[in-house]
């Protein structure tokens, strides 16, 4: 039985090879690997140290000698038997929101190969789409992780911040920086990031019944949603009681300034060394930090300490929130993508540290995503209401 076991899983790797070869066209990975072995397959973002292969940070900057040990939270996955098939596309430094990338190729939508896969992590999430892998890993500093997801139409998790051990991996902003998974479903998910944190009793999740929850969406926050990302917030807002968070606006700036100033100053000696190795918007992005002062930044700093506790109070008593995780479905691949529909709504929880999920949203066509957003620190309670959300909205 044990032979058997470790024979379905070595097709399913070297099936996961055969498939990431087929789709070699969709620009999934920047390097794949000679692994096997009779665990998961995971495909990782390549930000994140996996030994025997670079790191490039989804650029052309860095050292182009193989690692010689993993990140820490790698570490964890191979002590749990998994299987590194590959270091996957990203946007440049995991700084945009489209997978456009000049060094390594756009990423395509396996759902619509004309459209962008989102990102910053959209090779994970076109992976997983795709089914070259088990599950992804990705990270999240703006939505890098629940963007892709939806418009991918897989599973995103976006953990408490600090849950995973970033060490090794490639930094966008200390502060925000978030490791996650991608995934076909919460359960999957969810072990993803068990395994990635080494905590032990999340196997155990169990679905809590959609009737049950206590839901509720942002006053006022939901506006501009394209037909299909509408009808998908219609099908599953409908009857939910409002509660008041911080403005939207407010709690972007404060996103923005932490993490456009965290930025540029890890950027800060390339952009004045090797400015040319910069894609133009990237570059661009980055020197925006720099108009940062050290006033404003401490002010964001102070203002995402109240605006934390100002979200804390108002779901007092609830579940959980829901939210589009985008405002519109996957662009078209253009020289051009009007990026403003796809962060509009996810920044808000990376300055609050909260855990959240985005799910497929029950509707046919281009793929749309819903935020299930939680309490800090309560994982594996947000993972059982997203389960039953999921159950809900696949049977409903």
């Amino acid at each position: 039985m044990r032979c058997e076991h470790f024979y379905n899983r070595l097709v399913r790797i070297l099936d996961a090879r055969a498939r990431a070869e087929e789709l070699k066209d969709l620009n999934l990975f920047i390097t794949m690997t000679d692994e096997d072995g009779d665990g998961e397959v995971v495909a990782v973002k390549d930000l994140v140290d996996v030994r025997g292969t670079p790191t490039t940070g989804g650029g052309r900057l860095l050292p182009t000698e193989p690692k010689s040990e993993d990140a820490p939270l790698i570490r964890n996955l191979r002590s749990r038997g998994c299987v590194m098939i590959g270091k996957t596309n990203l946007h440049e430094w995991a700084f945009g929101s489209t997978n456009i990338n000049r060094h390594y190729g756009t990423v395509h939508n396996p759902r619509d190969r004309s459209r962008v896969a989102g990102g910053s992590s959209g090779g994970s999430a076109a992976a997983v789409a795709a089914g070259a892998c088990d599950w992804a890993i990705g990270s999240d500093t703006g939505g890098s992780i629940r963007i892709p997801a939806a418009l991918c139409g897989i599973v995103g998790f976006k953990p408490t911040f600090g849950t995973i051990d970033t060490r090794g991996v490639v930094p966008l902003s200390y502060s925000l920086d978030t490791i996650g998974s991608l995934a076909p479903d919460v359960a999957t998910a969810t072990r993803a990031v068990a395994m990635m944190a080494a905590i032990d009793g999340w196997e155990s999740m169990e679905p809590i019944a959609a009737g049950r929850l206590r839901l509720a969406v942002p006053a006022g926050w939901v506006h501009g949603l394209d037909a299909q990302v509408a009808k998908a917030w219609d099908a599953v807002s409908e009857g939910l009681p409002e509660v008041e968070l911080p403005s939207l606006d407010a709690m972007q700036k404060a996103c923005l300034d932490i993490m456009l100033s965290e930025a540029a100053a890890f950027h800060r000696h390339w952009m004045e060394t090797r400015p040319d190795a910069y894609a133009p918007d990237v570059l661009a992005r980055l020197r925006t930090g720099l108009s940062i002062t050290g006033s404003d930044y401490v002010q964001a700093l102070a203002d995402q300490e109240r605006m934390r506790q100002e979200v804390a109070r108002a779901m007092r008593g609830l579940d959980a929130i829901l939210l589009p995780s985008t405002a519109s479905v996957a662009p078209l691949i253009a020289a051009e993508v009007d990026t403003s529909p796809l962060v509009c709504f996810t920044r808000p929880f990376n300055l609050t540290g909260q855990p959240v999920f985005s799910l497929p949203a029950p509707v046919d066509g281009l793929p749309a995503g819903i935020q299930v957003i939680g309490h800090v620190g309560r994982d594996i309670e947000l993972a059982a209401v997203a389960a039953g959300l999921e159950r809900a909205w696949s049977t409903g």
